[in-house]
């Protein structure tokens, strides 16, 4: 759900780039998953805010610069029993990753590889015997099946 960039400051303070569609996304959790070497560790975010187009946070037992420099480039993440509900039609990221990705003619494009914000609309970066790029759009996506592991496009192979 976002990236520790860097220290911010010399109170232990981070800066933090959301990957949430709303900035502020992750200041609604108490805790936050950090990547670690050894996996994922929860810590407390003792104090938070919005700071432009990035977030910043002091992690509880991180109180200078040089303890909150560690964490840099780091992932952050919510468990995703912990997040609402996805409304009808919309869908977290996580969730069309690695989906198979087959045109209306039954042709496999290949699979979700990552997704991309243009600004404009969410990107599909479809990797197969090539990579291809598909607007995230009702015209072009036409069904998403997370039970079967499917997306359904109306893509030409050619295209």
């Amino acid at each position: 759900m976002g990236r520790i960039c860097a220290p911010f400051g010399v109170k232990g303070w981070i800066r933090v780039q959301p990957f949430t569609q709303e900035v502020d996304g992750l200041l609604a959790y108490p805790e936050w998953w950090v990547a670690g070497g050894r996996g994922w560790e929860i810590y407390r975010v003792a104090e938070s805010g919005v700071h432009g187009a990035n977030l910043l946070a002091r992690l509880e037992g991180f109180a200078d610069r040089e303890t909150a420099a560690s964490l840099k480039n780091r992932d952050v993440a919510i468990p995703r029993d912990r997040m609402p509900e996805a409304g009808s039609g919309e869908y977290y990221w996580a969730d069309l990753l690695e989906l198979e990705v087959e045109n209306v003619h039954g042709e496999r494009l290949g699979y979700v590889e990552r997704l991309l914000e243009t600004g404009a609309n969410t990107v599909l970066v479809v990797k197969g015997e090539r990579q291809r790029l598909l607007p995230f759009v009702s015209g072009v996506v036409l069904e998403v099946n997370r039970a079967a592991g499917k997306l359904r496009v109306d893509w030409g192979p050619d295209y």
